[in-house]
């Protein structure tokens, strides 16, 4: 237990300077970036006392160095600043918290799909080896992943929403009034703590078509992975023993060499949770679905220089967070994983 604790400690501690260049790099690239952010926010003409009232507001009109002290003295108090348009004033981080639970529960329904669909498919391709099943698995798996995202959501509603009519293609909810009571911000999961069935129903089938995407598209690369990790667990002695001593193949293979197999699976998946959170951008625009993507954005359409800093800021600690908790869990999995 001490060494995992020296571990935890020592990646703790190196997750910190890491988030510091990320933060660091974010404020140098939005200012070196062409262009005036207040000018592009604000309605050609208008007044250069009123552009240089708000340049005075967001701190813009001080040296380079005042104004990276003042980012990470605000960072550190969670102040992200406030919105320039398409309303000013209002506060960055209280608007990418409002938007934060869709993109969460778009991502983990999209977790899921991949895991069901990659890991499934590819320890059943290990499993029939070389057989039609198998190259037919492994021609999906690279298909999926080179059909552009935007283009297989469009397809989806396309096909499912338009032409057969069987799931809504935009939004979370029908109508606001459908929308359950907030506990969590997850519709699925606070339509259940309220027993609002109606409701559940409802998120769930604005949920489909965008989890699907994301989740098929993201499979392709599990089912490679889980397929390829299969084939050298199904190798090793323990298996041809369990094969020995009579135990049936499916039990083999589905119990005793996928458990095996998942490690270095659940280091790959939460690190594409990691980037599902960050860069579901063309999903969400593509089904109008308002999460933390749809909002990076809307915020770029509207040139507000303080939102899109915000929202940048939330993607990268977000990953570097869930990096982070990737590796202590692959460290208190795998006991060999240590400093």
């Amino acid at each position: 237990m001490r060494s995992l604790g020296r571990y935890l400690l020592v990646r703790t501690l190196l997750t910190i300077p890491m988030i510091f260049v990320l933060v660091t790099l974010v404020f140098l690239i939005l200012r070196v970036m062409p262009g005036d952010p207040v000018k592009s926010s604000i309605r050609p003409g208008a007044p250069q006392e009123y552009i240089n009232e708000i340049r005075h507001t967001l701190g813009l009109d001080k040296p380079l160095y005042v104004q990276y002290g003042d980012y990470l003295w605000d960072l550190l108090h969670f102040d992200l600043g406030t919105t320039l348009s398409p309303v000013r004033g209002q506060s960055v981080a209280k608007q990418i918290w409002e938007h934060f639970p869709a993109t969460l529960e778009l991502a983990l329904a999209g977790m899921l799909v991949t895991a069901v669909v990659g890991v499934g498919a590819g320890a059943y391709a290990a499993h029939h080896r070389r057989s039609a099943a198998d190259y037919s698995l492994r021609l999906y798996a690279i298909v999926i992943y080179a059909i552009p995202v935007f283009w297989l959501g469009l397809m989806f509603q396309l096909i499912f929403g338009v032409w057969l009519g069987w799931f809504p293609i935009a939004g979370r909810v029908s109508s606001l009034a459908m929308a359950p009571r907030h506990i969590t911000g997850l519709y699925t999961v606070d339509s259940l703590l309220t027993g609002n069935w109606p409701a559940f129903k409802d998120s769930v089938m604005h949920l489909a078509l965008p989890a699907l995407t994301l989740g098929l598209y993201l499979s392709g690369v599990f089912v490679r992975l889980t397929r390829s990790n299969m084939l050298q667990i199904l190798k090793m002695d323990f298996v041809t023993a369990a094969r020995a001593r009579g135990i049936p193949e499916r039990t083999v293979v589905y119990r005793h060499a996928l458990k095996n197999a998942l490690i270095p699976i659940i280091t790959m998946m939460g690190l594409q949770f990691a980037l599902l959170l960050a860069g579901a951008v063309l999903t969400e625009s593509t089904f109008s679905w308002p999460g933390l993507g749809r909002f990076l954005v809307e915020r770029i359409t509207y040139r507000d220089f303080p939102s899109i800093q915000g929202a940048v800021v939330v993607f990268a600690l977000l990953v570097a967070s869930v990096s982070l908790l990737v590796d202590v869990l692959y460290a208190w999995i795998d006991p060999r994983i240590r400093y």
